[in-house]
């Protein structure tokens, strides 16, 4: 097929791809999306736990696999909006110190190329746009912000309130998660979101979920200048005879071999399928893979030491929309232990169906529908640190490899024990007393798989940004450094991971990007 030409072309139209179009669409500019997947289907099956979290209906197809050879699925999503159709929409800016060099019980966490206030007004324009509900100044390692959330939090639900006010009475300061959704609790009858148990992990019916195609794609697409290709894969990039500029961008489409041509190439198709993209696209000037002069494209993957943990108790858990509580109180350690451990907060209410997926362990006397009905969810971060030798790279026939060993876990069994301890201090319940906590559960979502592997939802680090390009693969205003017009723009950019879901720091860092390139072209 001919080779058409546009002024930018963006790979990927998630967290990344998608603000960054939003972004770049008033611009007048030719612009051509590439997403691999298409639109996720509105239909019941939306909001079916076993559809999607049993069945994996929306899941991608494709095969990865370990370093020894073995099949891994993973858990991640190919269609407009990426993963944030199916994320939780957690919406946490990094803390200030995470932006420079921190010293974990493991190793030290690098400090990033800017600062957190190169950041911040970026940070509050993602926060306007992704309609984040949220309080200032509640959470104890809360950065300084120039603005208020332009929402309100979203309130508690009895047993959470109940729960934050017995963590408040041990003395640490619990807080409101803050959300992207499209809330409106004064006026219920004509807020969008409805509160249902069916956000967290799944695409949303009725588009009340702030995700990337809902608040950027679509909105992009109403500017004629504007070019969406769906299920189109992006195979390969091709470069100019000197290797410094992308000439070619080809694309496998409905069985079709297409290429494209722009000024600007932008990738954005998740921290993983970005380094493949560019290890795939080695060639004379780059032999070891488009951009990696330094060798660090496909090196540093980071996910998080992350758990789900289920309290159980003797009397119900009613909550319908659970995810709005967290305690940073241990993020950056304690009095007791001088080391970060991280973050606590809630997964979406949790179901028979889903645990079956999983299958967790049985508490004594339960079944998996009992234990669903009388928990309390909790979704643990830790940071994991940057390890050249945690990587993505190719096999023979080009798929995915992914090499991960966790590290830095101490702090995150040390934060297991805290959360432990305050559960069993919680105030007595009037109808059976202290007995009534049951204990804590350990609930595995990722089907045969541990959590580090094949959940890659918080996936970053593996086409870090820096200063110097010995080191890193892109500059500070997320260029490759050995090619002229090559951006990335997903959490491969990510130098260390933090202990709070990426998508925000994604999201600004997209606005931020934007802004240079619109300044580049002018």
């Amino acid at each position: 097929m001919t080779l058409e030409r546009f002024d930018i072309i963006i790979i990927g139209t998630g967290a990344g791809g998608g603000t960054l179009a939003h972004r770049l669409a008033p611009s007048g500019k030719r612009i051509l999306l590439i997403e691999r997947g298409d639109y996720v289907p509105r239909e019941k099956a939306n909001w079916s736990p076993r559809a999607v979290n049993v069945e994996g209906r929306y899941q991608a197809k494709e095969e990865w696999s370990d370093p020894d050879g073995k099949p891994l699925h993973p858990h991640t999503n190919y269609c407009v909006g990426g993963n944030t159709k199916f994320y939780g929409a957690a919406l946490f800016r990094l803390r200030r110190d995470d932006f420079g060099e921190v010293r974990h019980y493991g190793g030290i966490s690098p400090e990033w190329p800017i600062s957190y206030e190169d950041l911040e007004p970026y940070y509050r324009k993602a926060e306007d746009l992704y309609q984040v509900h949220g309080e200032r100044a509640v959470d104890p390692t809360d950065p300084p912000a120039s603005n208020p959330y332009p929402y309100p939090p979203v309130s508690h639900e009895p047993r959470i309130q109940q729960l934050s006010d017995d963590f408040a009475r041990l003395g640490l300061k619990p807080f409101h998660v803050p959300l992207g959704i499209r809330l409106d609790e004064k006026h219920p009858r004509t807020s969008k979101c409805i509160r249902c148990d069916t956000c967290d992990g799944f695409p949303c019916l009725v588009d009340a979920k702030a995700d990337a195609q809902v608040m950027c794609v679509d909105p992009a697409l109403q500017h004629p200048n504007i070019r969406l290709l769906t299920n189109a894969t992006v195979e390969r990039l091709d470069t100019s005879p000197s290797g410094r500029e992308v000439t070619k961008v080809t694309v496998k489409r409905n069985g079709e071999t297409e290429t494209y041509s722009s000024d600007i190439v932008v990738v954005s198709c998740g921290a993983i399928n970005s380094a493949a993209l560019l290890l795939r696209s080695a060639g004379d000037k780059h032999p070891r893979g488009l951009a990696n002069s330094s060798g660090v494209i496909g090196r540093h993957y980071m996910g998080h030491v992350n758990s789900v943990l289920m309290a159980l108790s003797k009397c119900p858990n009613p909550t319908v929309f659970q995810k709005t509580l967290a305690v940073n109180d241990f993020y950056f350690g304690s009095k007791e232990w001088p080391h970060p451990m991280g973050h606590i907060s809630f997964v979406g209410k949790l179901d028979g169906e889903t645990l079956s997926a999983g299958a967790p362990a049985i508490a004594p006397g339960w079944t998996l529908d009992l234990m669903a009905r009388h928990s309390l969810d909790f979704w643990l971060t830790s940071e994991d640190l940057p390890d050249p030798d945690n990587r993505v790279t190719l096999d023979r026939e080009g798929k995915v490899v992914l090499r991960y060993a966790p590290n830095n876990e101490e702090g995150h069994r040390r934060l297991i024990a805290r959360l432990k301890d305050l559960m069993q201090r919680q105030a007595k319940c009037p109808e059976h007393g202290h007995e009534c906590h049951q204990g804590l559960f350990a609930g595995n979502l990722y089907v045969g798989q541990r959590i580090p592997l094949a959940g890659v939802a918080h996936q970053n680090g593996t086409v870090r940004f820096g200063r110097d390009p010995k080191t890193s693969a892109l500059d500070v205003h997320c260029k490759a450094h050995d090619l002229d017009n090559l951006y990335v723009v997903d959490g491969g950019f990510f130098p260390s991971s933090a202990a709070v879901n990426p998508a925000l720091t994604i999201m600004a860092n997209a606005l931020r990007v934007g802004d240079h390139l619109l300044e580049r072209m002018k």
